[in-house]
């Protein structure tokens, strides 16, 4: 008999011990919920606060990108001013003045007739960088279209 009682007694037990396993497993998924809830509502918090902070900086860095254009505008048209105000041109000296004009009758020429050549030193100097060409950004246009083969 006694042995009854006891293996009743040891099933009592063990249902109390399991049932208290599911509460405490039921209490720790409900613990674990609420932190994962808090740590969502924190993260979106600082998620809010990084998206705000990166729109104020945003925001300053485009005026301060608006003020350099303005500013690069206004010295390009000071200096196209001053250049026809000044004549800087016609104070060069003849032979220089003259490169200039077939210089640029050339490349008149070619942009009405769609050649290939002449080219300006920024078009030889693209070509050039695309072909790797070495001490390029120190050469002119002559030396840039010799060196290409242009001429």
């Amino acid at each position: 008999m006694a042995k009854k009682k006891q293996k009743k007694a040891d099933k009592k037990a063990e249902k109390a011990a399991k049932k208290s396993a599911k509460k405490a497993q039921k209490a720790a998924a409900a613990s674990a919920a609420k932190a994962q809830e808090s740590a969502t509502a924190g993260a979106t918090r600082t998620r809010r606060a990084a998206t705000s902070s990166a729109a104020k900086t945003r925001q300053s860095a485009t005026a301060g990108a608006t003020r350099t254009r303005r500013a690069a505008t206004a010295n390009v048209k000071k200096a196209q001013h001053a250049a026809t105000a000044k004549r800087t041109i016609a104070h060069l000296p003849e032979k220089t003045r003259t490169a200039l004009g077939k210089q640029g009758a050339a490349v008149a020429q070619r942009r009405r007739t769609g050649a290939a050549s002449p080219k300006t030193r920024a078009e030889l100097y693209e070509i050039a960088k695309r072909r790797d060409l070495p001490g390029r950004s120190r050469m002119g246009r002559d030396e840039l279209a010799k060196a290409l083969g242009e001429k």
